[in-house]
């Protein structure tokens, strides 16, 4: 009895080094991990963007934006990361607008809307860039609506919460240090489109869609 009692602290003491040392590993590799993306070195890279786009259809908006991207440079081509942003749709109802039926439960109506898009990004480099080059960036994700109030728009109103979100765009890619070449300045065009339902007199989806330019530094 006393023989299984030491065996069984012994199997007991074993295991507690095993996980201490588990643990011990895990937080070291977590380190290793983040020691790259907060210091900046390594193959993390991050991105902050300010842009403006305007709806090219009947839907007459304004978008003012600002997002930011975190990820990785996998190669001297290609970046793959995750972000989000601050859009704020100013919308431009029709000359007819308010004719129609409201929605369901007459809800609060505004033409400002603010949105948080949330986001993966995909970026493609083209030419050397420790010179002035090119690239191709898509965004893709959701964006939701920061009100509980519908926007009024063309002759009816955005009503839901949620919209498929996409931002492909292209643009060029200036160095502005040349101690790290990782600092850039972009420049760009890029087009913006959203799904949503959509309400005059029934219920319907349209799909807003944008052009307009930006300006973004990168690290």
């Amino acid at each position: 009895m006393k023989l299984l009692r030491i065996l069984f602290l012994a199997i007991a003491a074993a295991c507690c080094t095993s996980a201490s040392a588990q643990i011990y590993e895990t937080i070291n590799t977590l380190q290793s991990v983040l020691s790259p993306a907060l210091s900046g070195a390594g193959n993390y890279k991050g991105y902050v963007e300010a842009g403006y786009s305007h709806t090219l259809s009947k839907y007459n908006g304004d978008f003012f934006e600002i997002s930011t991207s975190q990820g990785y440079q996998y190669n001297n081509w290609f970046y793959m990361g995750a972000g989000l942003g601050f859009d704020l749709l100013l919308s431009h109802p029709g000359v007819h607008w308010g004719e129609g039926i409201p929605p369901a439960g007459n809800p609060e109506v505004t033409k400002t809307g603010p949105m948080l898009p949330l986001f993966a990004d995909f970026r493609f480099l083209i030419g050397d860039t420790s010179h002035v080059s090119f690239f191709l960036d898509l965004k893709v994700g959701c964006s939701f609506l920061l009100t509980n109030k519908v926007i009024a728009i063309g002759d009816g109103y955005l009503t839901n919460k949620e919209y498929f979100f996409l931002n492909p765009s292209i643009g060029v890619r200036v160095p502005c240090n040349k101690k790290n070449p990782k600092q850039a300045v972009d420049v760009g065009v890029k087009y913006k489109l959203l799904t949503s339902n959509y309400w005059y007199n029934t219920n319907n989806n349209i799909t807003l869609q944008a052009i307009g330019a930006f300006i973004a530094f990168e690290w």
